[in-house]
């Protein structure tokens, strides 16, 4: 199979270094080109040592490579419906990541230029090809607890404001500048906005839709950033299952601008545990152990490295997969739509102190 040509755009998400790693790795990928937002971005890409075109202007980069088949899309939420605008209408294939957009006209409009452009388009979601989140749907699937009752899940990390600033922007991350609720000095767009993950897993692994959601913030850890970052949700699935999610940045950071060696200061950098009740019993899940500790200079904080897999292997095989066969992903735009309107549910809950029904 001929390779596919890729780039990478903006450079600006938490998850572009790991991008660098998979895509010149990956045989079933050509890696043409990136753009950077800034000098700061274009410095520490320069800095990787890979031997890649960089461009200051992202249509610089596509007029100059009109070879280019694919995309990533790695920029603050509130860019993504531009770049959808220019990627669509020049027939380029496209992985978002997490977030296409809050804004559910927007969402709309994301949804009809792929649609009519005849585009590939994939989020970013690489918990479904997790092998320990896997394991859990073949066991479901196999009704090994029998009816399903409970699912608990937490999707709990590290705040990446420090490294990527636009996180931290309530126009750049949620799209608009809404307060959490009356009288709160914050604004949405903060450690919710950063974790659909378990939103999406719920769905899923429970093949349900979401019945009604309630949410509450508490006060912030970092109480110098205008976003929320703690957070608890509730509710129930249209087939009766009720859940807890902890979407929350509740692990402390060194606020290094460059994530690495040190950046911990609790000796996990994030947990994405299960806990699904069934009348058969409970199942556990650990989705990132087993790990190895260990002492992270230059600070001596505990740092952890993942030992067994690579989640972004079998998300970008599939991405290569349905271009070439010209297939639909499993995590496409109408798939990921109501994930989206789940967690806008969230802030509406927050902002009215009510349960949202959907």
């Amino acid at each position: 199979m001929k390779p596919v040509k890729i780039a990478i755009s903006s450079l600006t998400h938490g998850h572009t270094r790991k991008y660098f790693q998979t895509l010149h790795e990956n045989p079933k990928l050509e890696w043409v080109a990136v753009s950077a937002e800034s000098d700061k971005v274009r410095d520490v890409f320069l800095k990787s040592g890979y031997n890649v075109p960089c461009y200051m202007d992202e249509k610089e980069m596509l007029d100059a490579h009109p070879d280019i088949e694919a995309v990533v899309m790695a920029s603050a939420n509130n860019r993504h419906i531009h770049q959808f605008r220019e990627y669509t209408q020049r027939g380029i294939h496209i992985l978002c990541m997490k977030i296409p957009t809050f804004d559910m006209e927007e969402y709309d409009e994301i949804i009809r230029l792929v649609e009519e452009s005849g585009i590939v388009c994939q989020i970013e979601l690489e918990m479904h090809y997790n092998p320990v989140v896997e394991r859990v749907k073949k066991l479901l699937a196999r009704e090994v607890l029998g009816t399903i009752s409970g699912f608990n899940a937490t999707n709990i990390t590290l705040s990446p404001v420090w490294a990527f600033p636009w996180q931290g922007v309530p126009e750049e991350s949620y799209g608009k500048r809404i307060p959490l609720c009356e009288g709160n000095k914050r604004f949405r767009g903060g450690a919710l906005s950063d974790h659909p993950h378990v939103f999406d897993m719920i769905r899923w692994l429970t093949n349900s839709e979401f019945d009604y959601i309630y949410a509450e913030v508490g006060p912030n850890l970092r109480t110098d950033i205008e976003v929320e970052d703690i957070l608890l949700v509730n509710g129930k699935m249209k087939n009766g299952v009720s859940f807890l999610f902890d979407p929350s940045w509740s692990r402390l950071e060194e606020r290094l601008e460059v994530p690495g060696p040190g950046w911990e200061i609790y000796p996990k950098r994030m947990e994405v545990n299960f806990s699904v009740s069934g009348e058969k019993g409970v199942m556990l899940a650990d989705c990132f152990g087993p790990n190895v500790y260990h002492n992270g200079a230059p600070n001596d904080r505990y740092t952890v490295q993942y030992t067994y897999f690579d989640e972004w292997i079998g998300m970008m095989d599939e991405f290569i997969y349905c271009i070439r066969n010209k297939d639909n992903p499993k995590i496409n735009l109408k798939w990921h739509k109501k994930t989206i309107e789940a967690m806008n549910a969230c802030y509406e809950s927050i902002y009215s102190g009510q349960p949202i029904y959907l």
